[in-house]
């Protein structure tokens, strides 16, 4: 028994040795981002961005309007439920991709507006008006 006490205790003692001997390690890098889809960093000058404002039937800004952003390849959709001031921007957009936006608030709804690959601005703004849902 003693002899095993001995050798379990050199052996814990040569663990914790080459343990405290060892340079500390590099952190691993970040792991890449899950939804790669159509988002890209906004400084990326292959991307662009889509914003706005929508306003209802009587020209006031929409607070709690939903916009929906399609990608027309993946059919991917992203949503923003605008403020107050009924502002709304979806930012990494591919230029090679079609995109379908549109906006629904309380029985209202905006016509579907197309982003298009040969639209060549960076910053695209669309400005959506709510009428009621045909």
């Amino acid at each position: 028994m003693m002899k095993f006490r001995m050798l379990a205790g050199l052996l814990l003692a040569g663990v914790v040795g080459n343990l405290w001997g060892q340079q500390p390690q590099k952190p691993p890098d970040a792991p890449p981002p899950l939804f790669k889809g159509d988002r890209q960093k906004d400084d990326d000058p292959n991307g662009r961005s889509a914003e706005g404002q929508v306003k209802d039937e009587q020209d006031n800004a929409a607070d709690g309007a939903v916009v929906k952003l399609k990608n027309l390849k993946t059919l991917q959709v992203r949503s923003f439920i605008t403020k107050a001031d009924g502002k709304f921007r979806f930012g990494g957009l591919r230029k090679d991709v079609d995109y379908e936006i549109k906006a629904d608030h309380n029985n209202l709804s905006s016509s579907t507006r197309t982003i298009s690959v040969f639209d060549s601005r960076k910053q695209v703004i669309l400005n959506l008006k709510l009428e009621p849902k045909k």
